[in-house]
């Protein structure tokens, strides 16, 4: 266990935050603010009780380098809307500016630092630059879910120079995705989806040993059906996998899990958004065509039903290309089957929950991750080295 903002009295202290702001831009407006809202109870219940509040995020890759288009301002102001409360901004993250700004701070004061990947010793987890970092400070924070399978200095390495503590967002992740994989009630059905089975080999493994289905669908399912011997066309495939697919299906027959493929999908004759498409069985798919939507009618059905019936329900990956209005269909079918079921639905962050938000059923699920790579980690039953680094209550 943890020791969580509770444990600190944080009345005139500087309190350095690692948020997520990893948030998308339109030149300089954010388009989807929902990282920055999920940081404000935090936020909030520091400012209330009295604490100097620093925060820093990364944004984007900038490789190391400054970049205008990765600055933090227009972060700044929409958070500053959100509090309806002066955010102070500073162009670094750390050095004279830095410490001349927290200085001036008064209790209840918010300052956002500039983007830490601007530094290359970020990455690195640099001592150096982690104490510059903690320098200012007088305990830490974490709240980047997000970022918390990154061993990185403002998520790791500061936590050598200051004491520290999860903050809301990150204890509510951590219990939401903890109580489902550590005591789940069943059936228990894992959809997995997305384009790569490799990103997903060591959770489908670790998912074997805990639930009762596992419904694929993506870029994963094609690599799937190659390996049972059907005709994929042009899809999607790692063929380098095919032989841990042929595990995999064979490790599910083995512990008595129920692994399912699409049995009819959604074929087109390009990668386009309006590409001609029909709905093929899987056994009938042509050589030049490729399959852009897992979502059958066929496979709906029975997917539908195992959702209906399954008490609890994790989702990772989209079934189809849903930036695609034709081949939407399956990802928009799965997230309104599970805003209906009476199951406890996990969706582990990234393009799941970026389909969610697009069907607008985001408040019809149990949990919504804010971090696709950490519930990724969390459900291969892996540490988190930023969890891990914070302080135990003892």
């Amino acid at each position: 266990m943890k020791k969580s903002l509770k444990d600190y009295n944080f009345k005139n202290k500087r309190v350095l935050v690692r948020v997520d702001f990893n948030v998308p831009l339109d030149g300089d407006k954010v388009t989807d603010t929902n990282r920055i809202k999920a940081a404000l109870p935090t936020i909030n219940y520091l400012i209330d009780e009295n604490a100097k509040v620093i925060l820093m995020s990364h944004l984007g890759r900038p490789g190391g380098e400054i970049k205008d288009e990765f600055k933090m301002d227009p972060v700044a102001k929409e958070l500053a809307n959100l509090l309806n409360k002066k955010v102070i901004k500073v162009d670094d993250c750390i050095g004279e500016e830095v410490k001349k700004a927290v200085n001036r701070m008064q209790n209840g004061d918010v300052l956002l630092l500039e983007n830490t990947r601007f530094y290359p010793n970020e990455k690195k987890n640099d001592s150096e630059f982690s104490k510059k970092l903690a320098e200012n400070a007088d305990i830490f924070v974490l709240d980047a879910f997000g970022a918390a399978h990154r061993a990185h200095a403002s998520t790791v390495g500061v936590t050598d120079y200051l004491p520290s503590a999860a903050g809301f967002l990150l204890m509510r992740e951590l219990n939401a995705l903890g109580d489902v994989m550590n005591n789940p009630e069943h059936p228990f059905v894992a959809i997995m989806g997305g384009a790569k089975i490799s990103d997903k080999i060591s959770v489908i493994e670790n998912l074997l040993e805990i639930v009762d289905y596992i419904l694929t669908g993506g870029g994963i399912a094609n690599t799937f059906l190659k390996a049972k011997g059907y005709e994929v066309g042009k899809s999607l495939v790692e063929d380098d996998k095919i032989d841990t697919a042929l595990k995999l299906i064979k490790l599910a027959e083995n512990k008595g899990v129920n692994l399912l493929l699409p049995e009819d999908v959604i074929i087109a004759d390009q990668f386009s958004k309006d590409a001609q498409s029909r709905e093929v069985k899987v056994s009938e798919i042509p050589t030049d065509w490729e399959i852009l939507d897992s979502g059958g009618t066929l496979t709906l059905k029975r997917y539908t039903k195992i959702i209906k019936d399954a008490k609890t329900v994790i989702w990772n990956g989209p079934i189809g290309v849903f930036e695609f209005d034709q081949f939407a269909k399956g990802t928009n079918k799965i997230a309104h089957a599970l805003a209906e079921t009476d199951a406890k639905t996990i969706i582990g962050g990234g393009e799941s929950a970026a389909a969610v938000k697009k069907a607008n059923l985001l408040d019809k699920m149990t949990h919504v991750s804010t971090g696709g790579g950490a519930s990724l980690r969390f459900f291969e039953g892996k540490p988190l080295p930023a969890v891990e680094a914070l302080d135990d209550l003892k």
